[in-house]
């Protein structure tokens, strides 16, 4: 099964990579497949790609039934 978490991009780094937040737990990413990425845009991220933008409430929706299912991630 693959998964990719909801996260919000808090910092734009070098080298085509973003400090994305997870509600709380903060990592880094990889944004070199979305070239348009900003700082507040909320990604779902899968082994450390950002794979594509979406809205707040989809991330926060996701969020909800990733935890619901698996336990809280934060």
């Amino acid at each position: 099964m693959c998964l990719a978490i909801p996260g919000r991009i808090e910092k734009i780094l070098e080298s085509g990579y973003a400090l994305v937040d997870y509600g709380g737990i903060k990592k880094k990413a990889s944004i070199e497949l979305l070239k348009d990425a900003k700082i507040g845009d909320f990604v779902m991220v899968h082994v450390g790609f950002a794979i594509s933008k979406v809205d707040k409430k989809e991330a926060q929706d996701n969020l909800r039934l990733i935890n619901e299912t698996f336990g809280s991630l934060g």
